[in-house]
């Protein structure tokens, strides 16, 4: 039986569906490996979402064709160019849509014919219940998909156009698929979506991510429960109270709000309201909240005074972390042909201006952690010796680490209580 490679790019959406893949082609028989070195056959699965990840995404395959591979392309990049693929690297096995990775093993077994491509025109992303995931980062934590696909239309985002509408997963299934990971020592689960606090509309009438959250709390052996990728409007106080009442639950909430300025919100086709209420609201109903968010700048129609709203808004709310992107103009997004468009040079500049305000800000806020005794998650060791843990304020791989020396036996996906003696702009040190 063949063995097959997997190279994921993108999100941790994205990566669910890498795992997705890895455990169809499981269930028919064949040998998987993450090391493209040991087979001839492997499939990219891509991000299409900014520019960069596409340039990233064709950077491997193109180096994975110069290696001589039998490559197939799925995810993001092959829903939207499933014909440039073909036409601008002829040398491609296949391509595969967003919603259609259940057709990948037909692919494989027809890798030595013509190119194939299973794409579909609409997608329409419904998760596949029966498949078993073969997990790629089983440890401290592991993402649960709750849902896929978008209702909004954000002026910026190709997403809609490439999974298609909002299609939520039956509660019993996630609640089983927690339980299992707990079972195979997950302590951390982390609940993504395009929108998890849309989680349940289409299912039951009504958003349900407050009642998930009450009925993953109650599973055994699960220490840490996040939420990613919330929606200023869906922030009801009762998600926010679920989120301060349930001792699992951690007090962060990750709200990408993308602008401050109701005029740029509404050429984003985002909620335009004033997120100063929200962002309060959200801190006083959750003692000691850490609030993620991230913003765009460069956006078309953006001026000074708009930008100058912006710095304004981060001095003010004082965000414990955030993420600064420029608008990548995306063909297919409703922002594709708006003027008048920011030049890059511009959009770096404010984009450089942003992350120095948040640097100063990330600082300060990381000196008040000297001297207290964290609740910590333990990741890793580092190749120096170090022990990598991070706290409840702190998603992985996005947010920021505890690095710790100690000459004692930590276990990775333990949480211990950990002493900050020292910090960075973005990092804690600690000890035990």
């Amino acid at each position: 039986m063949k063995k097959i490679a997997l190279i994921s790019h993108g999100c941790a959406k994205n990566l669910v569906d890498s795992e997705l893949i890895l455990g169809i082609l499981a269930e028919k028989g064949y040998k998987i490996t993450l090391d493209e070195n040991e087979t001839d056959i492997v499939i990219v699965n891509t991000c299409s979402f900014i520019c960069d990840a596409e340039k990233e995404s064709i950077h491997t395959i193109l180096k994975l064709i110069q290696q001589g591979k039998k490559v197939i392309v799925t995810g993001c990049l092959a829903q939207k160019h499933p014909e440039e693929l073909k036409r601008e690297i002829p040398e491609l096995a296949g391509v595969v849509g967003t919603t259609d990775f259940n057709k990948i093993a037909e692919v494989i077994e027809n890798i030595d014919k013509n190119f194939i491509s299973k794409v579909s025109k609409n997608p329409d992303y419904i998760y596949p219940e029966k498949v078993k995931r073969q997990q790629i980062t089983m440890g401290a934590s592991s993402y649960i998909k709750i849902a896929d696909g978008c209702n909004y239309r954000c002026g910026y985002c190709i997403i809609p156009s490439l999974r298609g509408n909002y299609h939520s997963r039956k509660m019993e299934d996630i609640l089983n698929e927690a339980k299992n990971m707990v079972k195979n020592g997950v302590t951390e689960i982390i609940l993504i979506a395009q929108d998890t606090t849309g989680y349940g509309i289409d299912l039951y009438d009504k958003p349900m991510l407050s009642k998930l959250l009450k009925k993953l709390n109650e599973i055994k052996g699960l220490g840490w429960i996040r939420v990613m990728y919330a929606y200023p409007t869906q922030m009801t106080d009762e998600l926010l109270k679920t989120i301060a009442e349930c001792d699992k639950v951690v007090k962060y909430v990750d709200i990408p709000l993308q602008h401050s300025h109701p005029e740029m919100l509404k050429l984003m086709n985002r909620p335009a309201f004033d997120y100063r209420k929200l962002i309060k609201k959200i801190r006083t109903l959750i003692p000691n909240v850490s609030i993620r968010t991230a913003f765009i700048v460069g956006y078309p129609g953006e001026t000074e005074e708009h930008f100058e709203h912006l710095c304004n808004f981060v001095h003010e709310m004082k965000f414990d972390r955030m993420g600064v992107f420029c608008y990548s103009r995306e063909k297919g997004t409703p922002s594709y042909s708006m003027k008048p468009r920011v030049p890059k040079k511009i959009a770096n500049q404010r984009y450089k201006k942003l992350m120095e305000i948040q640097q100063k800000i990330s600082k300060e806020r990381n000196k008040s952690f000297v001297g207290k005794t964290l609740p910590c998650i333990i990741e890793c060791y580092s190749d120096d010796g170090e022990v990598i843990t991070r706290t409840q304020y702190d998603a992985p791989e996005i947010d920021g680490i505890v690095n710790i020396k100690t000459d004692k036996h930590l276990v990775p996906g333990d949480i211990e209580q950990i002493k900050i003696i020292d910090c960075t702009e973005y990092d804690l040190i600690g000890e035990i």
